[in-house]
């Protein structure tokens, strides 16, 4: 199972990594038919990779993770013989129905071109709970967000890959993740530098102080890849998080990467 990184910063416009990769906002593709949010990353698909995409997972509501989703589905509908299908948990589908497939901000793609064929049908998804699909599992982890969120572990069966989603302070996800059996990545978002722990606090995001307590006690024996940086304090993100965390081999997820799980 190969899982390509379409977008990974925490912003658009400007450089989100101490790398200098500007990318878009966060979308991974697991092979070719699944996507894990759908923020602006997506628009390096061309009109084909959209078309075999059939399931989509979203963390969680907010526009930096769902941009590109009402536009694919838009973009495609034509090609595809199946409605797209959208896993959230039920509080995120509803925010979608009320705020984005509503007729106002976009057509209702959940009842066109017909109820009985729509573009888009939505599958609650609660943490806790799986989906499976040709050997892929994945099941939706615990996130403290300023909205319903989730995270996501993916599974081939003989390895895992993590995903945090939008989160602050969260020991229940990194006890669940830890237990994974053959964990090999975890993604994780540090939005902010330690010096704005105020504003991490009031956004519901993790700066690296809050990450290394998460971690105390905690032996994470995977990699550690750092999402969602906002600019211009990818470079400062990553010193503090390596000393914050001596001996944790991590580094700055970068769009176009793909991993092997």
């Amino acid at each position: 199972m190969n899982v390509r990184v379409l977008g990974c910063s925490g912003a658009i416009g400007s450089s989100a990594d101490a790398a200098g990769d500007p990318g878009g906002t966060t979308a991974l593709l697991v092979d070719d038919d699944i996507l894990i949010d759908a923020g602006t990353g997506v628009a390096v698909l061309d009109d084909d990779a959209l078309a075999r995409i059939d399931h989509v997972f979203l963390t969680h509501s907010h526009l930096d993770h769902i941009a590109y989703l009402p536009l694919m589905i838009d973009a495609v509908g034509d090609a595809r013989g199946a409605p797209l299908t959208v896993h959230a948990s039920r509080a995120t589908l509803d925010i979608l129905q009320a705020h984005i497939f509503n007729n106002l901000i976009w057509p209702d793609f959940t009842r066109i071109p017909s109820p009985e064929a729509p573009g888009v049908r939505f599958e609650a998804l609660e943490v806790g709970e799986s989906w499976t699909l040709n050997g892929r599992t994945v099941t939706a982890l615990p996130a403290q967000h300023a909205v319903p969120s989730m995270g996501f572990a993916v599974s081939s069966g003989d390895a895992c890959l993590a995903f945090s989603g939008d989160t602050t302070t969260n020991p229940e996800f990194w006890a669940l993740v830890c237990a994974l059996p053959g964990l090999r990545h975890v993604i994780v978002e540090t939005a902010f530098p330690d010096a704005q722990i105020v504003t991490a606090h009031a956004a519901h995001h993790y700066c690296p102080r809050l990450i290394a307590e998460d971690l105390r006690g905690i032996e994470l024996k995977a990699e550690l890849l750092i999402s969602h940086l906002k600019p211009p304090h990818g470079a400062q993100i990553l010193e503090e998080l390596r000393a914050a965390l001596p001996g944790v081999p991590l580094r700055a997820l970068r769009g176009g990467e793909v991993l092997e799980v």
